[in-house]
């Protein structure tokens, strides 16, 4: 197929453009920034771009993984989230349903499913981990992009009910290379973080970009489903309420090995876990898991590996570099 993919400068975009050609498709890639796999430079806010595009280039299905991020907050106004997670959004679905598309894939994420109260965590007296599934909610975002990403899935429903367009929504975890924006309140350093979290809340770039080719294929016919995609986890409900009182003596139940792993890496286990994300619908109605797991991890520190994940202290995203040169 010809597809549009938005992003394509960006971390997953870099790993989904050629995964996409391997597997066969056209790619038109469109983003802010210039890019290997960039054709098309400008905004998804812009619709005669976006209307130009699907004309020029005879776009035949659309992954919209375009975005601003949690980190831009702090560089981009709330107006700037609106008109690139909520009206990109819109001009890209009423394009596609206007060419008569099949699917319609969407890059969501887990982050607008953790309200205050959830990313508090033990400090603000949860006493059990909050297991996170499709089906969780009421959904309370907590910053603005969290909130505009939310109303970007309500359009991609909205289109499926009017239009019959079929959508898959990737409620995708963390798979960043850079430290964690808050990594200020973090005791681990940044591999060790990113290690921790295979157990409940990332997954690779990798798998993040096979996900979407599973989504592509399986979309015909799935109506409007919403996905989450995370590492699969070990543990079970029954683990929630230990997991924040003592989540190494969980873990130790199900890696007996992590500990001494851990400390020959100079590494720590996390004291406590507050969230687990459940990606088990994902395997079961567009058969995605991810590869990548926290057995992944222990198997390279015992093997003396790299760790099988990026890391970068030093990325800085296309558009970021592109707008200070």
């Amino acid at each position: 197929m010809r597809i549009l993919l938005t992003g394509s400068s960006g971390w997953l975009g870099r790993y989904l453009a050629p995964r996409l050609r391997d597997a066969g498709h056209d790619v038109v890639g469109l983003d802010v920034a210039q890019g290997v796999d960039t054709h098309v430079v400008g905004s998804v806010a812009d619709r005669a771009l976006i209307d130009r595009t699907f004309a020029d280039h005879g776009i035949e299905a659309v992954i919209h993984a375009g975005a601003l991020h949690k980190p831009d907050i702090v560089r981009y106004p709330a107006q700037a989230f609106v008109e690139v997670n909520v009206t990109g959004t819109l001009n890209l679905l009423e394009a596609a349903v206007a060419a008569g598309h099949d699917r319609f894939i969407f890059t969501s994420t887990t982050s607008l499913m953790i309200s205050k109260a959830i990313r508090a965590g033990k400090s603000g007296g949860a006493r059990s981990a909050a297991w996170l599934d499709e089906t969780s909610g009421p959904l309370e975002p907590r910053n603005i992009y969290g909130v505009t990403k939310l109303a970007a899935e309500h359009l991609c429903r909205l289109h499926h009910l009017e239009h019959g367009i079929n959508v898959a929504i990737l409620r995708t975890g963390r798979f960043f290379p850079e430290d964690d924006d808050m990594a200020h309140e973090i005791a681990h350093d940044g591999p060790n973080t990113k290690a921790n979290e295979f157990l409940n809340r990332r997954l690779t770039v990798e798998d993040a970009a096979e996900a979407h080719l599973a989504a592509l294929d399986h979309a015909p016919g799935l109506g409007c489903e919403t996905f989450v995609l995370s590492a699969p986890t070990p543990f079970s409900r029954e683990d929630a309420e230990q997991l924040v009182a003592d989540a190494p003596a969980v873990i130790a139940r199900h890696f007996p090995d992590a500990a001494a792993l851990y400390a020959k890496a100079g590494w720590s286990l996390p004291a406590h876990i507050d969230r687990i994300y459940d990606a088990a619908k994902a395997e079961r109605l567009i058969g995605f898991r991810c590869r990548t797991d926290f057995r992944s991890i222990l198997d390279a520190l015992r093997d003396g590996a790299p760790p099988p994940f990026d890391h970068d202290p030093g990325y800085v995203s296309p558009k970021e570099r592109a707008g200070a040169s």
